[in-house]
C-alpha cells in the first residue's frame, strides 16, 4: 500500500508532500491542472521512463520518493530478501532525474538499476491505464486472477508439486546419462587412480609430519652444534657450566644462612634452579642422540615425500588433500557402479511422475474452463454496467500441442476483449482505448476473487473517460468496493466517483503570471463539499451545487451490485 508520496521539481510541481490510507482515494481538479502529473509523478518512482524534459524549469533535477507498507505483499518481501535489502516492513523508493537527462533510482538508500527497481514497482503498484505498469495484460497474471476466481488453489498445489518433482528427476536422469556415455573410459581411470592412492597408503597428517623430518635431517648438523653448545654452557661444562655455578653459588650461602634468615629464600632459589637446569641438560643430551640416526632414513623420507607430492600434481590437489581425493573417487565410482540400476529406476520414477502430473493437470484444466466462463460472463455483464453497453469478455483456455510439465500446468491462458458491438474479441494487451483498458482492469479486478498474490495498491486513470450518470455512479461504486479489499487512487472528473472517496485530493494549478505550478491538497469534509460543488456546477458554485453535493457525500455507500455468479447463488436454496 502506498502510504507517503514526496514530489520535488516535477513538471509544474515544485513541492507537494501527501499521506495515503486504505480505501478509495479520489484525485481530482480543474482541466489542466495536472491530474496525471501525480500518476507519472509515481510512475516515475516505481521505474517508468525518464526524460529530461519532467524537471521543472529553472531546477537542477526532479526527485520523487513513494513509501510503501508491504503489509500482505509476500512478493516484494520476498523480493527484498533475494537482493539482501532489509524492509522492517515498508520500502520507500526514490528517483532522481537531472536537468541532463541522468537519472538514478534507490530501493531504501541503495542505489540500483532502473530495470530493478522497476521489478519491484511491479509487485507494489498496478496502474490501470498505461499498459507500461498493467500487470493485467501479462499471462501469469491472467492465469492467478483465473484461478484466484475459481478458487484453484487445491488443485494447483499438487500439479506444482509434480512438476518440480519431476524437473528435478529429469535432471538428474540427464546427469546420469551423460556420465553413462563415458561410463567405460572412466570407470577404467577412477580404478587406475584409486589403486594408485591406495597403494599410496598416506596416513592423514603425514605430508605435513614428513615435511618437518625432512628440514631436521637436512639441518642436522646445524641442530648438533647448537644442541651440543648449550649443553656444554648449562650441563657438561667441565665445572664451568651454569649448573655447576649455580651448585656452587648454593654452597657459598649455606654457611651464611644461619647467620642471616634474610638470605634463606635467595638458597631455596638456588636450590629450585638447580633441578630445570639438570632436567634441559638430560633432555639436550637425549635430543643429540635422536640426531644420531641412520643416515639412510634421510634418503627414504625425501623418497616418500617425492612420492606424495607426485601423485598430489596428478589430481591436482594439495599433498593433504589425497585422503579427501580418495574419498571422493570412491564415491564416484561406487556411483558409476550402480549407475545402470539407478537410470532404471530413475526412468521409472519419471514416468510415473508424469502420468500424475497429466491427471492432475486434466483436473485442473477441467476447472479453469469452467471458471472461465463463469468469470467472462461476470466481466462482461459489470462491462456493460460501466458503460460498454456492447462489451464481451471472454477467457479462452488452450492446451498446446506438447505442453512442457510446468508448475503452472498445461494451459495457454489469455484474456480477450471486445470493446463494441460485432467486433471479435482480442487480446487485452491490444485494446486501444485509455478510458475503455481502465474499465475493463476494474471490472476483472472486481469479478475475480481477490487481488492475487502482486500489487496491493491500484491506480485507475481514465476509467471514467466518456461516461456519466448512471455509469459514473456505478464506477464509483465498484471502485468503492474494490477500495475494501486494498487501496485504490483514481483520476477522475466526475462527482458521482469522487463522492464514493474514502479521501479525497485536490489538485489545482496556480499561477502569478510569470509562471505556473501545481498544488496538492487533501480536503477536509467542507472542502470536500465545495470540490464536489465545482465539479457539479463549473465556475459558478450554487448554494443548490453545495446541497446536492452535501446529499452525495451523506448518501451511503451502497454495495456495487451483486456479480452474476452471486446472483445466482442467491437464489439457490
Amino acid at each position: 500500500m502506498l502510504t507517503h508520496l514526496q514530489i520535488r521539481d516535477f513538471a509544474i510541481i515544485d513541492a507537494a508532500e501527501l499521506e495515503f490510507g486504505r480505501g478509495l482515494t479520489a484525485l481530482t481538479g480543474e482541466t489542466g491542472a495536472g491530474k496525471s502529473i501525480l500518476v507519472d509523478a509515481v510512475v516515475l518512482a516505481i521505474g517508468g521512463r525518464a526524460a529530461a524534459d519532467v524537471v521543472r524549469h529553472g531546477a537542477e533535477r526532479a526527485e520523487i520518493s513513494a513509501t510503501f507498507d508491504l503489509a500482505g505483499n509476500a512478493a516484494a518481501c520476498a523480493w527484498l530478501e533475494e537482493q539482501s535489502l532489509e524492509h522492517d516492513g515498508e520500502v520507500m523508493l526514490r528517483r532522481q532525474v537531472g536537468a541532463d537527462g541522468r537519472t538514478r533510482a534507490y530501493v531504501n538508500g541503495q542505489a540500483l538499476p532502473v530495470t530493478q527497481v522497476r521489478a519491484l514497482g511491479e509487485l507494489l503498484l498496478d496502474i490501470h491505464g498505461q499498459q507500461e505498469f498493467l500487470t493485467l495484460t501479462r499471462p501469469d497474471t491472467q492465469r492467478a486472477l483465473l484461478d484466484a476466481h475459481g478458487g484453484h488453489g487445491a488443485l494447483a498445489e499438487p500439479v506444482a508439486r509434480l512438476a518440480r518433482e519431476w524437473r528435478a528427476v529429469e535432471a538428474e536422469l540427464a546427469e546420469l546419462t551423460t556420465l553413462a556415455a563415458e561410463r567405460d573410459s572412466r570407470l577404467e581411470l577412477l580404478r587406475y587412480q584409486l589403486k594408485e592412492l591406495e597403494a599410496l597408503n598416506l596416513e592423514p597428517g603425514e605430508p605435513e609430519a614428513l615435511a618437518a623430518e625432512a628440514q631436521r635431517l637436512a639441518n642436522r648438523g646445524r641442530l648438533a652444534e647448537a644442541a651440543q653448545a648449550a649443553l656444554a654452557l648449562l650441563y657438561e661444562g667441565e665445572g664451568e657450566d651454569a649448573y655447576a655455578r649455580a651448585g656452587r653459588a648454593g654452597a657459598s650461602l649455606r654457611n651464611a644462612l644461619e647467620l642471616d634468615a634474610r638470605l634463606r629464600p635467595v638458597g631455596a632459589l638456588i636450590e629450585e634452579a638447580l633441578i630445570p637446569l639438570r632436567e634441559a641438560g638430560r633432555e639436550l643430551a637425549a635430543y643429540l642422540e635422536s640426531l644420531e640416526v641412520d643416515p639412510r632414513r634421510q634418503e627414504a623420507v625425501e623418497t616418500r615425500i617425492a612420492s606424495i607430492e607426485q601423485l598430489a600434481r596428478k589430481h591436482r590437489v594439495a599433498a593433504a588433500q589425497l585422503i579427501d581425493q580418495l574419498a571422493l573417487l570412491t564415491r564416484e565410482l561406487e556411483a558409476l557402479e550402480r549407475a545402470g540400476t539407478t537410470l532404471t529406476e530413475l526412468e521409472a520414477r519419471r514416468s510415473v511422475l508424469a502420468r500424475e502430473y497429466q491427471r492432475a493437470a486434466a483436473v485442473l484444466s477441467a476447472a479453469r474452463l469452467k471458471a472461465a466462463a463463469e468469470l467472462g460472463r461476470a466481466v462482461t455483464a459489470l462491462m456493460r454496467g460501466l458503460g460498454m453497453p456492447g462489451g464481451t469478455f471472454a477467457v479462452e483456455v488452450s492446451v498446446p500441442a506438447a505442453p512442457p510439465v510446468d508448475p503452472n500446468g498445461v494451459d495457454r491462458i489469455e484474456f480477450l476483449v471486445s470493446a463494441n458491438p460485432g467486433q471479435p474479441p482480442r487480446p487485452i494487451a491490444r485494446v486501444a482505448s485509455g478510458g475503455e483498458l481502465s474499465r475493463i482492469s476494474l471490472a476483472v479486478q472486481v469479478a475475480a476473487a481477490h487481488q492475487v498474490g502482486g500489487a496491493t495498491c491500484m491506480i485507475f486513470d481514465e476509467v471514467d473517460a466518456g461516461v456519466g450518470g448512471a455509469v459514473a455512479e456505478m464506477v464509483g461504486r465498484e471502485l468503492h468496493a474494490l477500495g475494501r479489499r486494498g487501496q485504490v487512487l483514481c483520476v477522475t472528473h466526475l462527482p458521482q466517483v469522487a463522492s464514493q472517496a474514502d479521501q479525497h485530493v485536490r489538485v489545482a494549478k496556480l499561477s502569478d503570471g510569470r509562471s505556473s505550478r501545481t498544488v496538492l491538497t487533501a480536503l477536509t469534509a467542507d472542502e470536500r463539499v465545495e470540490e464536489l460543488a465545482r465539479m457539479l456546477a463549473g465556475v459558478d458554485v450554487t448554494a443548490t451545487a453545495r446541497e446536492h453535493a452535501r446529499e452525495m457525500l451523506a448518501k451511503p455507500r451502497a454495495p456495487a451490485a451483486a456479480r452474476p455468479a452471486e446472483r445466482r447463488r442467491r437464489r439457490e436454496p
